[in-house]
């Protein structure tokens, strides 16, 4: 059986770990989603050009892609944008990466996408979140050759939104600078994303796929792991995006409350038609409105 064939939301995790481990992440099999076929489909992506870098870490090397589009008017903002995939999987070809990034840059935002360490069975938090710090504080150390002049700002979808509010948590307490803005896209910030909580069914995927991240039971308490977990007070301003059909849905929703009970200044926007993922699927109707929404906030917050 190919990988094409292969439906790893049918599997149990443990299988899907092992196949991930010893034949790597399947092919995406849909066409044009390459770089070349959506600058085609899209004649306003044609001048965003990108460089592969690595950031040496103090464990591994971090792969990011850096976008700019010289003939875009610049917004003086910019972005680190980090993907999903549920921790095990997605990379930086993936058009919840590379498409928003080269949408985001040809509306003026330059944006560094990250990549960050899996968590096929033996990495677990804080490891991927220790990646994306690393990417954090490179572009920021190098804001001025890497965008320009202007604010960085840091976000994610699913996964990358958890490691996204999980970063910005961490740097907060840890006294270091913080994001100029967060933008957080479908995330998940509860280990119970679906109950926006804490108490969960590790039986179940999304609790599997939660203790997988965390890497023990303890860790699921982590505010680091689980932003939501911990206190909202001293974050940037957030922009929270979430689904109308989407089982995790309410671990956006109950974060945008926390964030405005704690006084920081956050924008809820639900996608109405839209599921998780969508911004993965450059033809899906909702996903354009997902990336101007964000677009607009970055240039206007």
């Amino acid at each position: 059986m190919s990988d094409i064939e292969v439906d790893f939301r049918a599997l149990p995790l443990p299988e899907v770990l092992r196949m991930l481990r010893e034949r790597g992440e399947p092919a995406d099999p849909r066409p044009g989603i390459d770089t070349a076929s959506l600058k085609r489909r899209f004649p306003r992506l044609a001048n965003v050009e990108t460089r592969d870098l690595t950031i040496a870490g103090p464990v591994r090397a971090v792969p990011v892609r850096l976008y700019r589009d010289a003939s875009a008017e610049a917004s003086r903002r910019a972005l680190v944008w980090v993907h999903g995939g549920a921790f095990i999987g997605g990379h930086l070809d993936m058009p919840e990466s590379n498409w928003v990034a080269l949408e985001l840059a040809a509306r003026g935002i330059p944006v560094l996408a990250v990549d960050y360490v899996k968590c096929l069975g033996d990495v677990h938090f804080p490891e991927p979140s220790d990646d994306v710090l690393v990417a954090w504080r490179y572009a920021l150390e190098h804001a001025g050759e890497l965008f320009g002049t202007g604010d960085v700002l840091l976000g994610g979808a699913s996964a990358g939104g958890n490691l996204t509010a999980g970063a910005v948590a961490r740097l907060r307490d840890a006294g270091e600078p913080v994001p100029a803005g967060v933008v957080l896209v479908y995330p998940v910030v509860h280990p119970n994303g679906p109950g926006a909580s804490a108490e969960l069914d590790r039986d179940s995927p999304q609790g599997a796929l939660a203790l997988n991240f965390a890497g023990s039971v303890e860790a699921l308490s982590d505010p680091h792991a689980f932003a939501a977990l911990g206190t909202a007070d001293g974050l940037p301003p957030t922009f929270v995006l979430v689904c109308e059909s989407d089982e995790l849905r309410p671990s956006g929703e109950a974060f945008a409350r926390q964030l405005e009970t704690a006084g920081v200044d956050v924008v809820l926007r639900l996608e109405r038609g839209a599921g998780h993922g969508h911004i993965n699927e450059p033809a899906d109707p909702t996903a354009l409105p997902t990336v101007e929404a964000i677009a607009g906030w970055i240039t206007r917050s």
